[in-house]
């Protein structure tokens, strides 16, 4: 008996031990996950959130100066019609208050403030004097890297827009806007929603910031869905661009991130429902070339 009576009470007290040693690897294995940093995708690597925007930043000030010169030569120039498109379906007008984010190189915002003067010279004509609207009309062009801003800068000073009033050029994240509720008649995003940190962040903040009847549209290189053509599209992505991105731009790493960064990107229907879930209505979006390329829409209703 007494020996069953010490055996009892040693294992009453290994259970103490073990149960005091489980408490404290709990409570290690808690602090260690509070503190560590949450991580998120920069391309096919895994890297805490606060360092993302800083890395993307990293990649378009290497790649600024010849971003456009790239664009034109990865998309064989297709890039200008997605962009066309995007426009056309923003159903510019006069006196519009539109934000263009991620834009810094002007080149959606060039066109929709193309658009928005040709519908003013078009009201103009059918009232027979002078539009006030053109007052009231402005394209803010967004762009959290200074270095694509001054891209964009120099390229409307090469097209005689550097002293447009309309125009307004804003250093910002997509992610905290410094604008007004419900400020903006239209958002764009074109082929940079895909490198914010946080997509639903982003898409919240271009709610909050367009009006009721305001348009939101995004241009973005999605996933294709023309069977057998992933491994043509795949083996150009991979093998071509980055390589492309060394020739023209010494800079072969940035183009592989922005390769990977498509392949990361969700779904043309996970996508959409992300829209959706940020408050938007009438979500659709529309597949250009096989659905290499996507255009998303939304209203705020």
């Amino acid at each position: 008996m007494t020996t069953m009576a010490a055996t009892r009470r040693m294992g009453r007290q290994s259970w103490r031990i073990f149960s005091m040693q489980a408490r404290r690897c709990s409570v290690a294995h808690d602090h260690t996950s509070s503190s560590d940093p949450k991580l998120t995708n920069f391309g096919y690597r895994e890297v805490p959130e606060n360092e993302k925007s800083k890395l993307v930043g990293n990649v378009f000030t290497n790649v600024a100066g010849t971003y456009d010169l790239m664009n034109d030569l990865m998309s064989i120039g297709l890039h200008r019609l997605w962009k066309d498109r995007l426009v056309s379906k923003l159903h510019p007008f006069p006196g519009m208050q539109h934000l263009d984010v991620a834009g810094g190189t002007g080149d959606v915002a060039f066109r929709v403030l193309h658009a928005i003067h040709k519908a003013e010279h078009r009201a103009v004509g059918k009232l027979g004097g002078k539009s006030e609207a053109k007052n009231e009309t402005r394209v803010h062009v967004c762009d959290i890297n200074p270095n694509m801003l001054e891209v964009g800068k120099q390229r409307a000073h090469k097209l005689g827009l550097e002293n447009v009033e309309d125009l307004v050029w804003m250093e910002g994240d997509a992610e905290a806007l410094s604008l007004e509720d419900n400020s903006m008649d239209g958002y764009t995003i074109a082929f940079g929603i895909r490198n914010v940190t946080h997509i639903d962040r982003a898409l919240k903040e271009a709610h909050r910031v367009l009006r009721r009847g305001g348009r939101f549209l995004c241009l973005e290189l999605s996933h294709v869905s023309i069977p057998g053509f992933q491994q043509v599209y795949d083996a150009y992505s991979f093998a071509v661009i980055p390589a492309m991105g060394e020739l023209v731009s010494g800079d072969r790493a940035s183009y592989q991130y922005l390769v990977e960064s498509i392949r990361r990107f969700p779904s043309q229907e996970k996508f959409a429902a992300m829209i959706a879930d940020a408050g938007f209505q009438e979500v659709q979006y529309e597949n250009l070339v096989g659905g290499v390329v996507a255009i998303h829409s939304g209203l705020k209703l």
